[in-house]
């Protein structure tokens, strides 16, 4: 099936991933169902309970990407659910045939019913948000770090990229967008169009199984291929560790704890007489993810001895700005955010005196609404509390701040590249197809145009009268030198 990362529908459909947001760093992933996949017992369909109220899917399905979706009335208590104590006869009557039927039976569901506060975003996936909301089963490399990841590593449609350590899926969902280059399908395998591939190799079984489980549900199981491997012994090779074939890899990315033990595996000719991983026809570019300075000089060190080149190491510090207009002073009471406080003395004086006036009119008049001549005191408003021309998106010092938390982690990069094998063979094939010290000329050279000969004409004749003007300058500096020849030879003889 068609991945949603990929390409998507204008709305969401069933039977496909979703993300609802709740807040802006707080995403909660959910494949939309339009029956109670999970027995929960709900009368409305499979629901998505959260902070901010309960969302069933029916109310969610055939929005379009982005919609606001409020909350709905759920009985979260026993409501559609059978009870777990049942009577002898109930446990009998199930063993029956009829009973069984009535089983299977799946209960009508009922229309949602809107409550009176709480809402989400259902928004489309992406790497980015996927980033957010997957569950962590390990480290996760964030939006940050892969951004860049991806870019030195020249991740295009059409490559193929070696991931080793999977972990969370986070890299993996976001080298998938990188090389995608359409769906393997047999029309485009006759094509001969080659399609970006991820193989993804992971230590763990129980996190492969996750992995391959989300794959499939993303749509992906074609693209990404996840394997139960231990790369540090048995290399990068597809299907068998020894006979297996080779990915052709163009990108490498190592997400391990000791990375320099895999980059024996990483080279064009193996000792072992394996094949090798990497693509023939093509540089390798490869990344590693140390948490540690030490891994990253033991990894440099490897490097240098199995010929990788442009060695350089990077730490990404990225740190989000937070923009925003900050509002000090009195007339900002009940604005949310801002400071109820007198920005200038004179706020703060006016304040001082506002508040003696209206005690000293609240002495002179005391008076209750039952006496005859009550009158209520009027109170003036104070000049800082008028109201401004200036619109309330401009008022306030425009400031910006970095973010509290830094959702990311110490981290070094290491990056090299493998130039690809060039033999003598291939020298002279280059050499024949782009000949660089001979000139190719054609008998039959195509006729000048007008504007051709004319421009030809003008440069000859620009030429001609360079030619000319150092012929002057040439003669002068002659016949100077004879004058001054000639007036030596008088000097000499007086």
């Amino acid at each position: 099936m068609p991945s949603p990362f990929f390409t998507r529908n204008t709305i969401a459909d069933k039977d496909s991933l979703a993300l609802l947001q709740l807040r802006r760093d707080q995403i909660i992933p959910t494949i939309l169902r339009d029956h109670d996949d999970e027995n929960q017992g709900y009368w409305e369909g499979k629901v998505t309970n959260t902070r901010f109220g309960s969302f069933p899917h029916s109310t969610l399905i055939g929005q379009p990407w982005g919609t606001q979706v409020g909350a709905s009335k759920v009985d979260t208590g026993s409501r559609g659910r059978k009870s777990t104590k049942r009577k002898a006869e109930e446990l009998d009557a199930a063993t029956t045939p009829s009973g069984e039927e009535d089983a299977n039976k799946k209960p009508l569901l009922r229309a949602p019913v809107a409550a009176d506060s709480g809402f989400l975003h259902i928004l489309a996936p992406t790497p980015e948000a996927w980033t957010i909301s997957l569950p962590h089963r390990t480290q996760v490399v964030y939006t940050p770090d892969y951004s860049y990841i991806l870019h030195r590593l020249r991740a295009r449609p059409g490559c193929t990229v070696i991931e080793a350590g999977a972990g969370s899926g986070s890299f993996t969902h976001a080298a998938a967008r990188a090389v995608f280059n359409g769906y393997p399908e047999a029309e485009q395998a006759a094509k001969r169009q080659r399609l970006g591939k991820v193989c993804s190799y992971e230590f763990h079984e129980q996190r492969v199984g996750k992995v391959q489980q989300e794959l499939r549900d993303h749509g992906l199981d074609g693209m990404v291929e996840a394997t139960h491997r231990d790369v540090y012994e048995d290399g990068f090779l597809l299907g068998d560790p020894i006979t297996g074939k080779s990915p052709k890899a163009n990108a490498i990315f190592l997400d391990l704890p000791a990375p320099w033990l895999a980059l024996k595996h990483l080279v064009r000719n193996p000792p072992d007489g394996r094949e090798s991983a990497l693509d023939p026809e093509s540089p390798a570019y490869l990344c590693t993810f140390s948490p540690c300075l030490e891994q990253a000089e033991r990894t440099i060190r490897t490097m240098r001895q199995l010929s990788w080149l442009n060695i350089s190491m990077v730490e990404v510090a990225q740190r989000r700005l937070d923009v925003k207009r900050d509002r000090v002073g009195l007339d900002t009471e009940g604005v949310r955010g801002a400071t109820t406080f007198p920005k200038t003395v004179e706020e703060a004086v006016a304040k001082l005196r506002s508040d003696e006036e209206r005690a000293k009119l609240i002495r002179d008049h005391r008076q209750t609404k039952d006496e005859p001549n009550y009158q209520p005191i009027v109170k003036e408003t104070p000049f800082y509390k008028e109201k401004s021309n200036v619109p309330l998106y401009a008022q306030g010092r425009l400031t910006h701040r970095s973010e509290p938390d830094l959702r990311t982690h110490t981290s070094y990069l290491v990056f090299a590249i493998l130039p690809r094998s060039w033999s003598e063979e291939d020298e002279q094939k280059c050499r024949k197809q782009w000949p660089s010290a001979q000139i190719s000329k054609t008998d039959n050279e195509p006729p000048l145009s007008k504007k051709q000969m004319k421009k030809q004409a003008a440069i000859e004749r620009a030429k001609l009268k360079e030619a000319e003007k150092q012929k002057t300058e040439q003669a002068q500096s002659e016949s100077g030198d004879k004058t001054e020849a000639k007036v030596e030879e008088q000097t000499s003889e007086a």
